[in-house]
């Protein structure tokens, strides 16, 4: 079980510097600016009032003081609520955090008087959660009499007594060291429901300052906030994993939906075809009937229908042939069309089927090849051909390695002496180009001597 923390300060100031604070308009060094739209403010200022400075001089302009309020009479009291990082962590993280906050704001309300807590503002961008408060100590009753051995005299003159229930600022009287105690002790019941314990009493723990209590609430928390650092980077890393397969399965479903596509585009078109074969075929049998029916016409004729016929009928072969052609186009078609679903689903498969056509390209080997995948680095001495420019360069003693892109690891480039290969055919032919051009420049006259 932790412990509530529950810190009062008194201030005789201006009162600027610590509203900046709370209201972050300046930042210390141990919030985090990420977080700061977290906060909340608990209570609602009055209409023409924007800070919680105006705030204070609003409430003390309107309390109805009998007595003009001194240079360095406190005009507000500081109170810190909170408990111990952990607990309040639990707090947050079970969903509890808004209770925890109403509770507190019930028991300043009841201990204060509402009308005398001018603002109050809930931190979500430090270590732990904690409400800042301020209390305008205006009181009612009889002034607290101070403690003296003097032996009260009777006073020679009776004066009237004024009002005992008239408003007053006095901070002392809210401070008292009894109210004090009352104050943790109160404030520890409400909060016992959080699992949260009273302080121990009596004990030789001294009252420390705002910037103390910031300095050991960061250390308290300094192993906790590791052990979260940890649990974001995995997060990270799992929401990035996640990203990558979702982006992923989009990739293959566009490509699957292209090949669909092509798919339905290639059957409409081989169905038309089709189609269009069927009809002629239809036309040629219907006139191959019309003649069969016209058995009035000359023996000379029905020669002449019978090559008619024959000649049709190669006709209907040569369009049957024709067919079967198209079925066959259409299957390897079929084929690399599932081919490319493949590589659509499996992307890596794409690539490395480029680099071993490059590969080959170049000249090298099979076994050459399925080395440099292995991660092998081969020495090559010889001509390589450079498919762009389809020319062979020498190599010496060239050191030949697959890579994986640095601006893309899905990709893979071919390096010659630590150099993209390509860039290396590039180079040799531009040297070649220069050399050819030496070659060809013609030499100046230099005369006829005399």
């Amino acid at each position: 079980m932790g412990y509530v923390v529950l810190h009062l300060d008194k201030s005789p100031r201006n009162e600027a510097a610590m509203t900046d604070h709370i209201e972050r308009k300046v930042i210390a060094p141990n919030v985090d600016p990420k977080r700061t739209h977290l906060n909340k403010e608990l209570v609602p200022f009055p209409e023409g009032v924007t800070n919680r400075t105006e705030a204070i001089k609003y409430r003390i302009q309107n309390a109805e003081l009998s007595r003009k309020v001194g240079k360095n009479q406190v005009q507000v009291i500081r109170l810190i609520l909170s408990g111990s990082t952990e607990d309040m962590l639990r707090i947050q993280a079970e969903g509890k955090l808004d209770d925890w906050c109403r509770d507190s704001m019930d028991w300043l309300k009841k201990e204060y008087r509402e009308k005398n807590i001018v603002a109050a503002t809930l931190h979500l961008d430090e270590d732990a959660p904690h409400i800042h408060a301020s209390v305008v100590p205006i009181v009612q009753g009889e002034r607290r009499q101070k403690k003296t051995n003097k032996v009260q005299e009777v006073p020679k003159k009776q004066y009237k007594k004024k009002n005992a229930n008239r408003p007053r600022l006095c901070a002392d009287d809210v401070m008292t060291k009894e109210k004090l105690i009352h104050y943790q002790d109160s404030y520890a019941e409400a909060m016992a429901k959080y699992g949260l314990d009273r302080g121990i009493k009596g004990s030789e723990a001294r009252h420390i300052s705002t910037s103390e209590f910031y300095r050991n609430q960061k250390e308290e928390s300094n192993n906790l906030q590791i052990n979260i650092g940890l649990l974001l980077a995995q997060e990270e890393a799992k929401r990035n994993s996640i990203e990558q397969l979702r982006r992923q399965e989009q990739e293959a479903k566009q490509n699957y939906e292209r090949v669909e596509n092509l798919k339905q585009q290639k059957e409409s078109e081989l169905k038309e075809s089709i189609s269009s074969l069927e009809k002629e075929r239809q036309e040629v049998y219907e006139k191959v009937r019309d003649m069969y029916d016209r058995k009035d016409e000359a023996k000379e004729k029905f020669l002449n229908m019978h090559e008619y016929t024959q000649q049709k009928e190669q006709e209907i072969v040569a369009a049957e042939t024709r067919l079967e052609q198209l079925k066959l186009n259409y299957e390897p078609y079929k084929a690399q069309e599932d081919l490319n679903l493949l590589f659509g689903v499996f992307p890596y498969l794409s690539e490395r089927l480029r680099i071993a056509q490059l590969c080959k390209a170049i000249g090298l080997t099979i076994d050459a090849t399925k080395r440099l995948f292995n991660g092998e680095s081969l020495s090559v001495t010889g001509k390589l051909h450079s498919p762009e420019h389809n020319q062979y360069f020498e190599a010496k003693d060239a050191k030949l390695q697959l890579f994986k892109d640095r601006e893309n690891p899905d990709k893979l480039k071919l390096s010659i002496n630590g150099k993209n290969i390509i860039d290396w055919f590039r180079l040799k032919f531009q040297e070649l180009k220069q050399s050819v051009r030496a070659i060809q420049k013609p030499e100046k006259s230099k005369g006829i001597k005399m």
